[in-house]
């Protein structure tokens, strides 16, 4: 890292998305929204962090894994921290979040920012991604089939999977 982005990513992980006067706060809503501990849920807010600070030095467009992108649509919703706090004050620009417009050709394009992400990633931290947030592209883009569910209405079991014979 140069020494502008090596003060850019201390700046980055300056940022304290949990407000100490909340009784529930940031990462407590994270772990409940996403049935995550809040062990996990930490973790990804780093990860989320890593990912801001790569779209903020890299030329190319990226992607984030499911897990960082929920961090980051949280994160979105506190508007004053995501828009004022970080993207003003911290980031000096604005980092605007764009969904897919679907088809083939959107997932191809995804896939491979998922890719150059991961890459760029491993570049600049001197690490591979940890795996159970920066999942493969397969489970990635394959595991995209999500609901919202009360879980105080709802039970929730895993799927049981069937060997074919």
């Amino acid at each position: 890292m140069t020494e502008n982005q090596k003060l850019l990513w201390s700046k980055i992980q300056d940022i304290e998305l949990d407000d100490i006067d909340s009784d529930f706060n940031f990462t407590n809503r994270l772990a409940r929204e996403n049935g995550w501990t809040t062990e996990f849920s930490l973790r990804a807010i780093e990860e989320y962090k890593k990912f801001i600070f790569l779209i903020c030095i890299s030329e190319q467009l990226l992607t984030p894994s499911d897990q960082v992108d929920q961090v980051w649509h949280l994160h979105l919703l506190y508007t004053y921290s995501y828009w004022v706090d970080m993207c003003k004050e911290t980031l000096n620009r604005d980092i605007h979040h764009g969904p897919t417009k679907g088809g083939q050709q959107e997932k191809d394009k995804y896939q491979n920012f998922y890719s150059d992400t991961k890459k760029l990633y491993q570049v600049v931290f001197n690490e591979i991604c940890p795996e159970d947030i920066w999942p493969s592209s397969e489970i990635r883009f394959g595991e995209i089939n999500f609901t919202r569910v009360n879980r105080h209405r709802n039970w929730i079991f895993p799927k049981i999977k069937i060997k074919k014979r």
